[in-house]
């Protein structure tokens, strides 16, 4: 059986190629955030192409025990967890259970906020057309914690994108988010990283490196 080729040669692949579904919009005042650490690529690539301001979230998977990998919630730096029901119902999970695991993600989402934020002062939101950028959407964990944080800032409109995208996960988020845009929706998606054909763990520095001096 021939092996499917991958959609993007790395995230500023699909930053040029997601800024070619974003350019030809009408956005008022608009500013570009990439999810740290896999979005910040991606979004630097997105917020060259519009003219955009450039600037960072932070949301962290809160795991399920002994598979860290499995995501149950996802927390940011301030705002409320949130929870998978069905997730916490299958492994017989309860929010209690995982407090210290949430509290142990809160305590990371905020020290990577505060090292990218040193000496940099952060974007306003407020009345302005706000991009949520990833490098993917698979469950939509993480990005449904960062775009209902960001709403406390009362953007004009907040659109989620992603290079690429489960399907199942696009339309929970259309839930969320004002708009959803995404490349390619493919049916048969499992993960983000098999759509890429350089998908390299990212560092702090290389998103600090993404986002310029303060």
């Amino acid at each position: 059986m021939p092996v499917r080729p991958r959609i993007f040669a790395d995230r500023e692949d699909g930053g040029r190629r997601l800024a070619g579904e974003l350019r030809d919009r009408d956005w008022t005042d608009p500013v570009v955030l990439g999810l740290a650490r896999g979005g910040v690529p991606v979004a630097a690539v997105v917020a060259r192409r519009l003219g955009a301001e450039l600037d960072v979230a932070v949301a962290r998977k809160i795991g399920a025990p002994g598979h860290r990998e499995f995501g149950v919630g996802a927390v940011t730096p301030h705002g409320p967890a949130i929870y998978d029901a069905a997730a916490l119902r299958t492994l017989d999970l309860t929010p209690a259970r995982m407090a210290r695991t949430e509290t142990r993600e809160r305590a990371e989402a905020r020290r990577r906020l505060e090292r990218y934020r040193a000496g940099r002062t952060p974007a306003v939101l407020t009345h302005r057309d706000v991009l949520l950028v990833d490098d993917g959407l698979a469950t939509g964990g993480t990005a449904t914690a960062a775009v209902r944080d960001l709403r406390a800032a009362r953007p004009r409109t907040l659109v989620f994108a992603a290079p690429v995208a489960a399907p199942g996960a696009v339309t929970r988020m259309r839930h969320e988010a004002d708009d959803v845009v995404c490349v390619a929706e493919p049916p048969d998606f499992r993960a983000v990283g098999q759509w890429y054909a350089d998908f390299r763990q990212l560092e702090d520095d290389d998103v600090l490196a993404l986002l310029g001096p303060g």
